[in-house]
Parts: structure tokens; sequence; C-alpha cells
């Protein structure tokens, strides 16, 4: 239900947008939040909107450079990412759940995830 896109190879110090298509059902009631994993971490908390779009809250690694935004008309929500840096290369995955937080279990649909790659 979660469909994500936009991620690529873009060199430090470049933007990247991504997006998250979700069904109208998934959209309309619930949270949205964007996660990372890079290779051999776990994966982490990047950023998070409420349903209304009104109160976002972001990792500190990416505070300042990345926004997550909402279309609640579109049924998508977005990434976007300036400043990119190597460390910030991970699949992003999208997610949906019940609760604006930054835990991985309090949201109940994922992403297949997409691929950003920074190189130096």
């Amino acid at each position: 239900e979660l469909v994500e896109s936009g991620g690529g190879l873009v060199q430090a110090g470049g933007s990247l947008r991504l997006s998250c298509a979700a069904s109208e059902r998934t959209f309309s009631s619930y949270a949205m939040a964007w996660f990372r994993q890079a290779p051999g971490n776990e994966r982490e908390f990047v950023a998070a909107i409420r349903l209304t779009g009104r109160y976002t809250y972001y990792a500190d690694s990416v505070e300042g450079r990345f926004t997550i935004s909402r279309d609640n008309a579109k049924n998508t929500v977005y990434l976007q990412m300036h400043s990119l840096k190597p460390e910030d290369t991970a699949v992003y995955f999208c997610a949906a759940g019940g609760r604006y937080s930054t835990y991985q279990l309090d949201y109940n649909y994922w992403g297949q995830g997409t691929q950003v790659t920074v190189s130096s």
C-alpha cells in the first residue's frame, strides 16, 4: 500500500526528493514517517509528520537538511533532501502508523524501500 520513488545516485552536496504514494485508506488515517537502513546497520528513524501535516520531527543527523511534507489530496508524502552526505547512503523506507512516533513498532505499514546513494 506504500510505494516509494525518487531514489538514485547523487554527489555529495546534492539534493533528491523521495515520494511515497499511499492508498487513500492508509494515508487519510495515519501519521507518516521515513526511516532508512544502511548496509550493516539497523533501520533508523529519519523524519515523521502528523496526520494534519502541522507537526514534524527529525533525527538530529538530518535536521536542517531534510524536510518531510505531505499532500493529503494526492495521498503522498515527500522527503526533500538537501546537502546530502555520503553517510546518508541507505535504503529509505516510507511508513504509516496510528501514532506519530520515532519508533518502528508504531508503524503498521511499510513500503519496499528506495535506494539513495551519495558519492563523495
